[in-house]
């Protein structure tokens, strides 16, 4: 198990980047960590796996205690393997050579047969003789993930990891990967922005913000009951909307046009403003007491009609 405990952190002459960071994660299962860009995701993973020293609390990993660069002479938690935002590849060699790297030479048809599986996890079979400056960026970072792979990590530690990876890949390349890792009963901790890292492949959410976790429970749990717009905002558009004195956060899918308002108060009247097409719905955007809302809807609406709305 790895516990993280009261730890804090910052970097010279700048306010605290982390602040009293508590969490548990067991093997094999997902933690995804989300906040807006400069919330501490990164420098949470760099600590975790060592890069970095504490200046308040601990980290441990099976009872092994998780330590910083003061202390080990090659940084980096021997059980972990961590895949930045730069991927450290060698260029001038192949994918399945970059793969192969901290396999043993001395087990040549194990070290194929990994390289083999890990090519088809990460979809770049038909790349595995190319050399690695030939490849794109999406696809440096598959091989950047399956290099960290390699030799089986207990943990790994994923920054943005699919941030280059084309969209029409990416959703596959998730399916793969996390199989893969709940296969292995390799745990994984995932900083993103991406609310499909957290609502589909994750088992626990840490939502980051002023340097303190805001947020820790299941992906379900956080995303129907966000404790503030921040946390709703991670995941989709979400409408702030006060009514009768109470405040209400909703995402889209939330809000319906009726027929008339009736003798219902969740009802009321709002102003068309645009319309988005979004493949199987479109996103109307309205005016409702001043202030822009967004809500899903079968059809496109024209611009200017008044409709009502059901909260």
């Amino acid at each position: 198990m790895l516990k993280v405990n009261n730890i804090s952190f910052n970097y010279k002459e700048s306010k605290n980047v982390l602040k009293d960071i508590n969490f548990q994660l067991k093997a094999g299962e997902h933690l995804c960590i989300m906040g807006e860009s400069g919330s501490g995701k990164s420098t949470l993973l760099k600590i975790i796996y060592g890069l970095l020293d504490l200046e308040k609390g601990d980290i441990s990993w099976n009872k092994e205690p998780v330590l910083g660069p003061k202390h080990n002479l090659v940084p980096g938690f021997e059980n972990f393997k961590y895949v930045a935002q730069d991927f450290d590849l060698m260029p001038y060699t192949s994918v399945s050579e970059n793969i192969k790297k901290f396999l043993s030479r001395f087990y040549p048809e194990e070290s194929e047969k990994r390289t083999q599986e890990l090519l088809e996890v990460i979809e770049m079979k038909p790349f595995e003789n190319t050399k690695v400056k030939n490849l794109s960026g999406g696809q440096q970072q598959r091989v950047a993930i399956a290099r960290a792979l390699a030799k089986e990590p207990e943990v790994l530690l994923l920054d943005e990891p699919f941030g280059q990876i084309d969209n029409f890949k990416k959703n596959s390349l998730r399916r793969n990967l996390f199989t893969f890792l709940k296969e292995k009963n390799i745990a994984c901790i995932i900083a993103t922005h991406d609310e499909n890292d957290a609502l589909s492949f994750s088992d626990k959410l840490i939502v980051i913000q002023d340097q303190k976790i805001i947020a820790n429970d299941t992906p379900i749990a956080i995303y129907n009951n966000p404790k503030s717009k921040y946390i709703a905002s991670l995941f989709n558009d979400v409408n702030e909307i006060t009514i009768n004195s109470e405040t209400l956060l909703l995402y889209p899918h939330q809000i319906k046009i009726v027929e008339s308002i009736g003798t219902e108060s969740s009802s009321a009247q709002a102003t068309v403003l645009n319309a988005y097409f979004k493949g199987f719905y479109w996103l109307i955007e309205v005016d409702f007491n001043g202030k822009s809302v967004f809500l899903n809807h079968t059809s496109e609406v024209e611009k200017g009609n008044l409709i009502q709305l059901k909260l």
